[in-house]
């Protein structure tokens, strides 16, 4: 077995201060409602355009040319389902100029021999090539539950999380029994999320809208799990260091905005994907300097 040295975070080379990096995946942005206030019917060339303007730094799954031509850098994401499968792909994002990339790994029926081959896959490749792969915590994955995943990060502590946790949220109803022992359990996946794709779910729905909701209970819930992330990362990040929020609202054909009956009668999206993302990313901007305080009081006490 090969010991990997894991690519800990994403780094710009530079001497600035660790940093949240504000991004967008492409599928946000894709086939928004008419009533959007964001690139409704427009050209790609156009879309990219509006991203850039919006004061967005990169897009996941973006077309490299496009992003190049209007400043923006630019993130990966891919399925691994068999040792393997990354190859080609690595090669692509490394060729590329690609920052990082995202992974689902696995259908979450492999066995714990299989997991352990995977992830030690995945970490090998990162290492060999120098470049960061963040394993995301999802639905029908290797870690689709939060035990199983725990138990990843005890024989793997090198691995680090793309963090999606509205599939944790809702699927395995974390509202359910005592919140803040769920939190604790958990604590060793969040130490280690290097990426966030930000979206909010319930207790009932993956995905929701929350510019009219942001009192309610769950919102809170993602803001102590973001603003623990990135106490995370600040506690060993170093200069140039930064992490990636990216928002990831996912258009009705994937079956996570929901619809409702509009006006004519018709079913639309019950928000504004392009809206709802700025609202995410200004939550996000809130946690950061939260968790900046939090670890400001953390090194005054130990003083």
């Amino acid at each position: 077995m090969i010991q990997p040295k894991i690519i800990n975070n994403c780094n710009d080379g530079s001497d600035a201060l660790p940093r949240l990096r504000i991004d967008i995946n492409y599928w946000n942005t894709h086939d928004l409602p008419e009533f959007s206030d964001g690139p409704v019917c427009m050209t790609e060339e156009l879309k990219y355009e509006t991203i850039a303007k919006a004061g967005y730094s990169a897009v996941q799954d973006g077309d490299p040319a496009l992003c190049k031509r209007n400043g923006l850098s630019y993130t990966g994401q891919f399925r691994v389902n068999q040792v393997g499968d990354l190859d080609p792909k690595l090669k692509e994002w490394v060729d590329q100029g690609y920052d990082c990339a995202t992974i689902h790994l696995g259908w979450g029926m492999e066995s714990e021999e299989e997991v352990h081959q995977l992830v030690e896959y995945v970490l090998n490749a990162s290492s060999k090539s120098q470049f960061p792969i963040y394993i995301e915590t999802h639905r029908a994955t290797v870690t689709q539950d939060m035990w199983r995943t725990v138990q990843i990060v005890k024989k793997f502590p090198e691995i680090r999380f793309n963090g999606d946790f509205s599939h944790w949220y809702t699927g395995l109803e974390m509202v359910n029994g005592n919140w803040e022992d769920k939190l604790t359990f958990i604590q060793p996946v969040i130490d280690r999320v290097r990426f966030i794709h930000g979206r909010i779910s319930n207790p009932g729905s993956i995905q929701v809208t929350i510019e009219n909701q942001m009192e309610q209970p769950f919102v809170g819930h993602f803001r102590e799990i973001w603003t623990r992330c990135f106490e995370g990362f600040l506690r060993t990040a170093k200069n140039g260091d930064y992490l990636p929020f990216t928002p990831e609202l996912l258009p009705s054909e994937y079956y996570y905005a929901r619809l409702i009956k509009g006006q004519n009668g018709n079913d639309i999206e019950e928000g504004d994907r392009w809206k709802e993302a700025r609202l995410l990313c200004n939550i996000a901007k809130e946690c950061w300097d939260d968790a900046s305080k939090r670890m400001d009081r953390s090194i005054t006490s130990v003083r």
